[in-house]
């Protein structure tokens, strides 16, 4: 463990290759996120990628299912207050090694405050605008990047699926299976 800052644990290490990698936690939701980000650059990392959980909006996403966002759809604050009004998309570079490394399906997704919202209005919005799955800090972390100089790719485990009005949750044994291969597939990404 490298650090416990604000109470978000950081890791930094090798990969099983040999190169440099740091693990940071950003807590739920945009503006933590953000915050993270921007200490990050302030210490000098200049490629990321979030790794996390998403709900599915699209019936052909399955639970366990990684996907590699392309864009986000800025319904969450932080973005809204950096000025994003339409789709913003992943650094290529960081798209492109998550494809080559085997980062799962390609999909747009929207960015939300709110994650467990039961009312179907927005997701049927969200849907007809293209998002595939629901998370909550996609956008921001797209927004923020590039002007800190930081190229930013975010790569998703589907932990939840919610089309059809009904809530189905992922195993805790599935999640960890899952999650080890995202790991891997963000480090070769980053390598």
């Amino acid at each position: 463990m490298h650090n416990l800052h604000r109470g978000l644990w950081g890791y930094s290490g090798e990969t099983q290759e040999g190169r440099p990698l740091s693990i940071q936690s950003t807590g739920m939701g945009a503006p933590s996120a953000a915050i993270v980000l921007h200490e990050l650059a302030e210490l000098g990392v200049r490629r990321a990628v979030r790794v996390g959980t998403c709900g599915a909006l699209d019936d052909g996403l399955a639970l366990g299912e990684l996907i590699r966002a392309t864009s986000a759809l800025p319904e969450d604050g932080v973005s809204r207050s950096l000025g994003a009004h339409g789709p913003v998309g992943a650094d290529p570079g960081l798209l492109a090694g998550l494809e080559r490394a085997g980062g799962g399906e390609p999909a747009p997704v929207v960015s939300t405050d709110l994650f467990y919202n039961d009312s179907g209005a927005p997701r049927a919005r969200w849907q007809r605008a293209g998002a595939r799955a629901v998370e909550m800090e996609t956008a921001a972390l797209f927004v923020l990047g590039p002007r800190l100089g930081v190229a930013v790719g975010s790569l998703l485990v589907v932990s939840d699926l919610l089309a059809g009005g009904e809530r189905r949750r992922i195993t805790d044994e599935a999640l960890q299976s899952a999650v080890v291969g995202m790991g891997r597939a963000a480090a070769a990404a980053l390598g």
